[in-house]
């Protein structure tokens, strides 16, 4: 049984590395220090976990990445080709797919395109992930490093399944959804590992692979935060999961489950997943009033509840992390709550 595995994400389009005139460059294959940006990442965790996973988003990035790995001695490294999902995309389908592909316990995801994360670093996230589905590390100004997470894999397969089949893209989504979360300090006990803070590094322009940039480090959040919103209700996220299987009629019935499932979650004050099912149930009710059949309900009324309730709910939990300085999950809650608000001050 593998205990630890490390999920290398390389897939993106990396658009800010383009030039703007000429050929589409491969951010991960670009040196630095005459080595591949891959090559890298994969060595900076290849001490630390059991099995590496790198998931890319087509064939022929397999191949290339497959040749280019063999020719630094790397040949045991997984390569797989992220899975295709309708309406998702981006890096939440990679990590969905490096989750189905492995059996590890705890899986650290990694971007591509951050070569200097010190192996201490890294098994410093992995040993922090004992009581906690995702530890993700949350610098003093409240932001996040959304593609560096230890995920426990059991648990938040569940959960990625659960919101790419709702086609939520967004990787925060995660975090929020995940209930148990420990926010790892960058400058708390990791500095000790990486004083200079160099493992966060991002490579996004050509320019930084000479100027390397650092994060801010100035804010009210200095030590680990560990949040615990609730257990995850997996018989609940087995319904939702059957509920976004029938909502693509978008029927009456269907907005009905949704609407089962988010009383479920209310009960529990599982503010994000009652709010994400409200939610959907308002958008279903919506579509069904464009309709031009007899409806015995009003399901304009009923929607446009639904989404209020959703907004309602959104801002309980964004409430939460503002009050514990987590800003930019904050950020992710109101910026749900707005939508909800905006759609249903529309209606009429």
């Amino acid at each position: 049984m593998i205990k630890k595995a490390a999920l290398i994400l390389a897939g993106g389009k990396a658009e800010r590395f383009q030039l703007e005139k000429g050929s589409w460059h491969d951010k991960a294959l670009a040196k630095l220090s005459d080595k591949p940006l891959l090559v890298h990442a994969i060595e900076n965790v290849s001490g630390v976990v059991e099995e590496i996973i790198v998931c890319v988003n087509d064939e022929d990035r397999k191949k290339q990445y497959s040749k280019v790995l063999i020719e630094n001695g790397l040949g045991n490294v997984k390569l797989v080709i992220d899975e295709k999902i309708d309406g998702v995309g981006g890096p939440i389908v990679a990590i969905l797919t490096g989750l189905k592909s492995t059996n590890a316990d705890y899986c650290l995801t990694i971007p591509a395109d951050m070569p200097m994360l010190k192996p201490q670093v890294a098994n410093y996230l992995l040993n922090l992930a004992k009581d906690s589905n995702v530890v993700v590390p949350m610098w003093p100004n409240g932001r996040l490093e959304t593609l560096i997470m230890v995920l426990k894999r059991p648990e938040i397969l569940n959960v990625t399944t659960t919101l790419c089949q709702l086609n939520r893209s967004r990787p925060l989504d995660i975090i929020r959804a995940a209930l148990k979360v420990l926010f790892a300090s960058p400058i708390g006990e990791i500095r000790s590992f990486d004083p200079e803070l160099k493992s966060f590094v991002n490579i996004n322009f050509p320019q930084d692979l000479a100027q390397l940039q650092t994060r801010q480090t100035q804010g009210p959040v200095t030590e680990n935060l560990r949040l615990n919103l609730g257990d995850l209700p997996m018989d609940s996220l087995r319904c939702l999961k059957e509920a976004a299987g029938i909502s693509k009629k978008e029927t009456l019935e269907s907005a009905k489950t949704f609407a089962a499932c988010a009383q479920s979650f209310e009960n529990e004050k599982l503010f994000f997943w009652s709010a994400l099912s409200r939610e959907i149930e308002g958008k279903i009710l919506i579509k069904q009033s464009k309709q031009k059949i007899e409806q015995t309900i009003d399901p304009i009324g009923k929607g446009k509840a639904a989404l209020l309730q959703a907004a309602k709910n959104y801002a309980c939990e964004a409430q939460i992390y503002e009050e514990n300085n987590c800003f930019l999950v904050a950020e992710g809650a109101r910026a749900d709550q707005s939508w909800c608000e905006s759609v249903a001050s529309r209606l009429k």
